[in-house]
């Protein structure tokens, strides 16, 4: 039986919150754009399904969807109130997922998140704040119709692995600034901004690590559990994102060791360039102290000093003098305190 031909969205009516509403049947055949007033037609019809994209929706569509999918009270107030940790949780026959996103825009790093619910029948996205659009992830799935046909599971699986890879080239940018600022960080002069830089990089980091950790938790368990909406077919396809995640949290794990090491490095040389300078001043501060103390002893208001009354006493406390700097100023040289 041949599914009733949905309603088109009107444009005078579609929300701007609303990214996409498309059905599709079993056979992973794109049906076309629906509206959300039509959702609950086509699901009507056996053998199709829904994938429904949102960004920044309120409260009101979110009931509209519950209405539509039947979604738990539960995910619907997290969906709706963002900054939520990364989790993933089962309510019934369907799954809700929460994944933190990350963006370069303009240079600096971003940071959102997307609720993601998945049914037999619908897989339903909502981001917030910095997240790119899933459109090329679900184009990628349209591409292959044999694996859509499996559901909104391989949706899932479209839209994690645009996630993740999208956090590579963050990872690559941040490696490549990472080898500008060492640079920066053995240069004979110091520059105050590596540091600030170097503590933004590790801050980021650490954000960005935070975000993509407990990713492998959601894969790995998306690889071994959840029979009843992953199908054993698609299996290898999650596993295969678990590795990239693995890979990129190992990488981000290593940049930030190699920045606490910068970090340390960069203080033991402005330290050590401290010291150096110190060691300086007090080299000079020794030689000036020398004739400071010999010349001092005239400045008494002694009568009897039988070094007055000499004609050559003078010119040799001069040479007196220079032989004892000298051999203060030879003696740090040796030193390598100059």
């Amino acid at each position: 039986m041949s599914p009733t031909p949905p309603t088109p969205a009107s444009p005078s009516t579609t929300q701007p919150m609303v990214v996409n509403c498309i059905a599709y049947r079993h056979n992973g055949d794109r049906i076309g754009e629906i509206s959300l007033d039509a959702i609950s037609d086509v699901l009507k019809e056996p053998e199709t399904f829904v994938w429904v994209g949102l960004h920044e929706p309120d409260e009101p569509l979110l009931e509209k969807l519950q209405e539509e999918f039947g979604l738990h009270d539960l995910a619907i107030e997290d969906a709706h109130n963002a900054h939520q940790r990364t989790k993933i949780e089962t309510y019934g026959d369907s799954l809700f997922l929460v994944v933190q996103t990350a963006q370069l825009i303009n240079g600096e790093l971003a940071f959102g998140e997307t609720q993601i619910f998945l049914g037999q029948r619908y897989l339903v996205t909502v981001r917030h704040g910095a997240s790119l659009s899933y459109a090329p992830a679900r184009r990628t799935c349209e591409h292959t119709p044999e694996l859509l046909a499996h559901g909104p599971s391989y949706g899932l699986y479209g839209v994690l692995d645009f996630i993740v890879d999208n956090l590579l080239p963050i990872v690559r940018d941040c490696r490549e600034e990472l080898g500008l600022l060492e640079q920066d960080i053995f240069a004979e002069t110091f520059k105050r901004s590596t540091v600030h830089r170097l503590y933004d990089m590790q801050r980021d980091l650490m954000t960005l690590r935070l975000a993509v950790a407990p990713l492998q938790d959601i894969t790995s368990q998306l690889v071994r559990l959840h029979p009843n909406l992953i199908p054993d077919d698609l299996r290898p396809y999650f596993r295969d994102v678990f590795d990239h995640v693995f890979r990129v949290n190992e990488s981000i794990s290593a940049m930030r060791e190699m920045l606490t090491a910068a970090i340390n490095v960069n203080l033991s040389l402005v330290t050590f360039g401290q010291n150096e300078v110190m060691k300086k001043l007090a080299g000079w501060a020794a030689m000036l102290a020398a004739p400071t103390l010999l010349t001092s002893w005239y400045g008494m208001n002694f009568q009897h000093m039988p070094e007055l009354g000499e004609t050559w006493a003078y010119p040799v406390m001069i040479v007196v003098m220079a032989l004892v700097v000298s051999g203060i100023y030879v003696a740090l040289k040796r030193a390598k305190w100059f």
